[in-house]
């Protein structure tokens, strides 16, 4: 069988973690990016099979060409480019992207909706979107070329969602830039009140954890979908408006409260738990190593409880959803026993 062939322009994060999917899918993928150092280390975390010296000559030939620059990169390399590869996108507003490739016969805008808060090739992983929901955009999209997407998505082990551009810009509008916005007003706040800082606890972690994303990107994502984030901050700080009135006439926030909760129960869990039990002997912690190198999940928390006589206890890993399946089949074989 022929070799797949595919160009990953851009490798940060996203792109070497789809450079790292590729290749676990058989594919053979070359790499250009115009930082050489991210470039280097794309190579080395081997995201790509191989560098090349030029935009021109990573595209040449091959059949699947993924942009995964962030928007102004990804719209200026469309700027008057013409070929008949597949090309798709990853950036995270896609309006101005699909306008930009209205001309190329073979164009597909994605989205994936996975990350992590560090950036670059060196914390890439091939299970990145395990689990995760990949907006695939319709608008102008040829039929047969959406179908090879989703299937390429799904072999990602990611969830295909098709939506147009413009619902899409709504949607992470609402679920994406404006919780980055809140994040930072948050921070912001307690930065005034410098008293309130070091109080801080979960729940104020939680909901600023956001904040520790590349500051440049998230400028460039906020000004490229400020039609719809600018609509969506001006509805949120009416509701904000409308909360200050009733807590200041003493008006019950239950009701509001309860719909809030009902609502986040609707959400599938952003981790699952994987308890695994661990025997008082060395070697215990470095086994568990073993097994998360080889699953390549995103372990979001971690928590050890020793057992109530001293020695062993139960170490629970907080993975991604899609990520789960993969690290219990990693500990089993690596001789551990999970617990329920």
């Amino acid at each position: 069988m022929t070799t797949r062939s595919a160009a990953v322009v851009g490798t940060g994060l996203i792109g070497a973690s789809i450079g790292m999917a590729l290749r676990q899918d058989g594919w053979q993928v070359i790499g250009w990016d115009p930082d050489s150092a991210a470039l280097e280390t794309a190579l080395a975390v081997a995201a790509i099979d191989a560098t090349s010296a030029s935009l021109i000559e990573a595209v040449d030939g091959v059949e699947l060409i993924v942009l995964a620059g962030p928007p102004r990169a990804v719209i200026s390399t469309l700027d008057g480019w013409s070929t008949e590869s597949l090309v798709i996108d990853v950036a995270g507003v896609k309006e101005p992207v699909c306008r930009a490739a209205a001309d190329l016969p073979h164009f597909v805008g994605t989205h994936p909706m996975a990350g992590r808060e560090q950036s670059g090739p060196g914390v890439a992983s091939g299970a990145l979107f395990r689990g995760a929901s990949w907006v695939i955009v319709e608008d102008g999209a040829d039929p047969d070329d959406l179908d090879l997407v989703e299937a390429l998505v799904e072999s990602f082990g990611a969830n295909p969602v098709r939506m147009s551009a413009a619902q899409h810009d709504l949607a992470v509008a609402i679920v994406s830039h404006l919780p980055q916005v809140l994040a930072a007003t948050l921070l912001g706040e307690s930065d005034r009140h410098r008293e309130a800082l070091p109080l801080a606890a979960g729940n104020f972690r939680d909901l600023t954890r956001v904040a520790l994303s590349d500051p440049e990107l998230w400028d460039e994502l906020l000004s490229e979908n400020r039609s719809a984030l600018v609509a969506e901050l001006k509805d949120f700080a009416e509701r904000l408006d409308t909360i200050a009135t009733d807590v200041e006439a003493g008006t019950s926030l239950a009701p509001f409260l309860q719909r809030a909760r009902d609502l986040r129960r609707t959400l599938a869990p952003p981790v699952l738990a994987v308890r695994v039990l661990l025997e008082d002997k060395p070697g215990e912690i470095a086994a568990v190593g073993r097994a998360l190198e080889v699953s390549s999940v995103d372990v979001r928390d971690l928590q050890l409880r020793h057992g109530p006589q001293g020695g062993g206890g139960v170490l629970t890993l907080s993975v991604r959803p899609g990520e789960a399946e993969a690290l219990r089949e990693a500990l089993t074989a690596e001789g551990f026993t999970l617990a329920e």
